[in-house]
């Protein structure tokens, strides 16, 4: 549906529901483009329970862009700590296997030493994911471009042409019109349901429980230290802070469903586990879905509102922090005025693909879940066990899933001939192929290229003259914000393969070349969902 965005603005603005990470991110990154946002939330407080614990460094990367990385290292797992996944047959027995991958210290030391794009400006973090939600919060309260409601809900919404009308209840009903609506209000999604966006699912269901506890019970550190353990009679054991405070997920059967929790999980485990304190249980349907669309006029979604995925492999929050970024920038072109009619378009366009892909992965690795109790159940010897586990030692390392997705075929992005950059699971490839993120490199004084991009527009200029200049002149008659940054740095030229590359708001490239295009107008309208003229 094209919009046209020549009125004034409501009074609620854009309305992002949902204060979780993914709805915080979307708001802080409104708020960066200068647009203010109304977040509501319906809780009064931060959730009882993480149900997340793991940010990919391709998300860090970009919330390095609101100040926040130092905060979610310091109420993070100390970067001391390796990755670790360990497969047993019972939590009383060695595990037969130990996927590792290396900590944070390792790999911020390993990418210090290399400068060719294949590292990452920000290793991964494994953060409790509501110490997450309530840094994202706390920073979203204090922004004057966020006005945050906690104990709100939304109980309908209407839309026309013009606008979208939002009904509330925080303690009593009332109506705001907003310009945009966007859900990030989980997988139970009132605005999905609200704008007729149906899910489509593939892959296992079943009720499973969470069981958050602590306990200092020296039978969980027997084996070492561990990030997952995963034991074939249907358990894995989470370790949320290295220390005292794990989670216990697991499928339940009906009978189970009314059993006590610490019974199911200790038989689960095959051990007497000693538990000081039980912080909180919760039920949970297994879910691979995706919506068959993202956006209803002006109504969106973002987060698990648009997509589901198992506990496995950190897809949810990583997948959603990639779409609040995405939204944010065109929803902001949108709102400056400068938007073509295509651009909001391609946020379906561009990220359902991205869950699409992400489901097939998490999926992958749930096969592995699902066939090690089976193949322990069939009587497998321990010593087929651990070589079939080492076979799929692979999955611990897919670098390309988080860094490597492109938007190659998006509809605001000018493509080129020739053959795509090899994709490949435990490696980045460094490329400023058109719709991927441009790699990492650092400059000759030390400074990341990452650090030198603007909050709109960048045109990275390697040329000695800078021939690149004019664009600034066609991005100005436009609207479009557009930083023309001009760089001296022979490394910086050859990782990036051509000397003007035209970056989006969201640090993926929109086109690329050796030298100025014919039309600068033409590259940005396309950039910014225009037609051709």
């Amino acid at each position: 549906m094209d919009i046209g965005n020549d009125r004034t603005p409501h009074e609620a603005g854009i309305v992002v529901v949902g204060a979780g990470p993914v709805g915080t991110t979307l708001a802080l990154e409104l708020a960066r483009q200068g647009v203010p946002s109304t977040l509501v939330e319906r809780h009064t407080a931060r959730s009882p329970y993480p149900k997340m614990d793991f940010l990919n460094g391709r998300s860090m990367e970009l919330l390095r862009r609101l100040g926040v990385v130092e905060e979610i290292r310091d109420r993070g797992v100390g970067p001391e700590h390796a990755f670790r996944f360990q497969w047993s047959r019972t939590f009383a027995e060695k595990p037969l296997m130990t996927w590792e991958y290396s900590s944070v210290e390792e790999l911020c030391k390993r990418n210090a030493e290399v400068n060719d794009g294949t590292s990452a400006l920000e290793a991964y973090q494994r953060l409790p994911g509501n110490i997450l939600e309530e840094i994202l919060r706390d920073r979203a309260a204090a922004h004057p471009l966020v006005d945050l409601r906690m104990g709100t809900k939304v109980v309908d919404l209407d839309q026309d042409a013009d606008s979208v009308r939002v009904r509330l209840d925080d303690g009593r009903e009332h109506t705001v019109r907003a310009d945009y609506v966007v859900g990030c209000d989980g997988a139970g999604s009132v605005v999905r349901g609200a704008a007729d966006l149906t899910l489509s699912g593939e892959g296992p269901g079943g009720n499973h429980r969470d069981v958050y506890f602590r306990s200092s019970d020296p039978l969980l550190r027997r084996h070492g230290h561990f990030f997952l353990a995963v034991v074939a009679s249907g358990i894995t054991l989470v370790s949320r802070d290295e220390s005292d405070t794990w989670t216990a997920f697991f499928p339940v059967s009906e009978q189970e469903e009314a059993a006590d929790p610490l019974d199911v999980m200790r038989r689960r485990m095959g051990v007497e586990l000693r538990v000081e304190e039980v912080l909180h249980t919760a039920m949970w349907k297994g879910a691979m879905a995706v919506a068959d669309s993202y956006r209803d006029g002006r109504v969106l979604i973002a987060g698990d509102a648009a997509h589901q995925f198992y506990p496995t492999g950190g897809h949810g929050a990583n997948t959603g922090i990639g779409d609040a970024v995405d939204l944010a920038w065109k929803l902001a072109a949108q709102t400056h005025g400068w938007a073509g009619p295509g651009l909001l378009d391609s946020y379906e366009a561009e990220r359902r693909p991205v869950a699409l892909f992400n489901r097939e992965m998490c999926a992958n690795l749930l096969e592995v879940w699902g066939r090690f109790p089976r193949l322990a159940a069939s009587g497998a010897t321990r010593e087929t066990l651990a070589g079939f586990l080492r076979e799929e030692e692979h999955q611990v390392e897919n670098l390309a899933i988080h860094f490597d997705y492109r938007y190659a075929h998006s509809p605001v992005v000018v493509g080129e001939e020739g053959t795509e950059p090899a994709w490949s699971w435990r490696h980045t490839t460094p490329s400023t192929w058109p719709g991927s993120r441009p790699p990492h490199v650092f400059l000759a004084d030390g400074s990341a290229i990452f650090d030198h991009l603007g909050d709109g527009f960048t045109l990275v200029d390697f040329t000695p003259d800078g021939a690149g200049a004019a664009a600034v002149d066609a991005a100005r008659a436009s609207g479009i914000p557009l930083l023309h940054r001009r760089v001296d740095d022979p490394n910086g030229r050859a990782v990036w393969e051509r000397d003007l590359v035209l970056l989006r708001p969201d640090q993926h490239v929109a086109w690329r070349g050796t030298e100025p295009p014919g039309d600068w107008r033409a590259v940005l309208d396309t950039a910014r969902g225009a037609p051709r003229r």
